[in-house]
């Protein structure tokens, strides 16, 4: 059986690496000129953890990223709302997504990578599958369901980037009026960041005149990071399919969310385990997907609503009341509820369950 992946981010990467463990032929088309990933940090969760391990490479990805998790959520003023030591999240990786990209590029044989591909329409690819990992804006979910809903402007632009350091740090999240930061550090001393605020689209903003009030050390990474990325937070609405005929969407042209529970990269890695698990039944993929996604992606909304969107003096203070309150072992068993996912059983394509 052959797939195409159309798209070499994450998402594709991790499809191709789960779909050649369980005999696929694959395939990876990207319309860029060099495979490669931008942006910043990212928390690779537990469930995200577990699919690394059924790839097969995730001590490869413990080297490069670090496990240290000590931390919590902080006020703006520097006060800890609520602290938690590393209690039940010592599977957390956080890392360079450049550096998670390498990991996931290098499991696959340079022979199936092909660059300056661009992919028009679904009828010129020749397999048995087709994964549409082609980010937010993908032209084949376009092509596909015409008639679904587009992304969508989610209220909120961020700047991200990776100061030189070396620092050493604990992962925190900042709470503001209106405004949010995190803190991700590295293993090699790296730290990256990003902040995040409420504004219109496109709205010509200054992240250092927003937050360079904000407790240390966030205006020192802004001011050592020699190359700040801005983007507006964009969304898609949830779909009323991720299959359509032998094509299947996966990570954000199926279920881009706002990034308040630091889900959409997790959220990819699972998209490509369950599909190789599935081993060709498209509809057991989109049940299993479809109805986890768009509760993450749900969940993730109203993350957004408790946290950058509030401004409020009483909501502020309420907040504050409460993550101060809240004891580390609930705040454990929140988290969990997201990174709980395990690996499906694997059905063969006639339908018999094997390891």
């Amino acid at each position: 059986m052959k797939a195409i992946v159309v798209g070499g981010g994450i998402g594709g990467l991790a499809a191709a690496v789960s779909l050649r463990r369980v005999g696929w032929e694959v395939q990876v088309l990207e319309r860029a000129a060099e495979f490669g990933e931008v942006g910043a940090g990212l928390g690779v969760m537990p469930n995200a953890v577990r699919a690394l391990e059924w790839m097969g490479v995730a001590d490869e990805a413990r080297k490069l990223g670090t496990s240290r998790v000590s931390g919590g959520i902080k006020a703006s003023d520097g006060r800890w709302l609520t602290h938690l030591p590393g209690v039940g999240q010592e599977k957390i990786i956080a890392m360079h997504r450049a550096d998670l990209h390498g990991v996931l590029l290098r499991a696959l044989p340079p022979e199936i990578l092909f660059n300056n591909v661009e992919v028009t329409g679904v009828e010129e690819l020749d397999a048995d599958l087709v994964v549409a990992a082609d980010g937010i804006n993908s032209r084949l979910r376009a092509e596909l369901l015409p008639d679904a809903p587009g992304p969508v402007y989610a209220g909120a632009t961020a700047w991200r980037g990776v100061a030189p350091g070396p620092f050493d740090l604990e992962i925190s999240q900042t709470f503001g009026p209106g405004g949010e930061a995190g803190v991700l550090p590295l293993a090699d001393g790296r730290v990256c960041w990003y902040v995040s605020a409420v504004a219109p689209a496109g709205a010509d903003l200054d992240p250092v005149e927003l937050f360079g009030g904000w407790h240390e050390p966030i205006p020192t990474l802004m001011a050592t990071t020699p190359e700040i990325l801005r983007h507006d937070i964009h969304e898609l609405p949830p779909l009323p399919t991720f299959v359509s005929g032998r094509v299947a969407l996966l990570g954000d042209a199926a279920h881009a969310m706002v990034p308040y529970l630091g889900q959409g990269a997790c959220m990819a890695l699972e998209d490509a385990v369950t599909l190789a698990v599935c081993d060709g039944d498209l509809a057991r993929y989109d049940a299993l997907r479809r109805p986890r996604t768009q509760s993450v992606w749900r969940s993730s909304k109203t993350a957004g609503k408790f946290g950058i969107e509030m401004r409020s003096p009483i909501a502020l203070a309420l907040r504050s009341f409460a993550l101060r309150a809240l004891p580390p072992s609930v705040a454990v068993r929140g988290m969990t509820r997201f990174s709980s996912w395990e690996v499906p059983e694997k059905f063969t394509r006639t339908g018999r369950i094997h390891q």
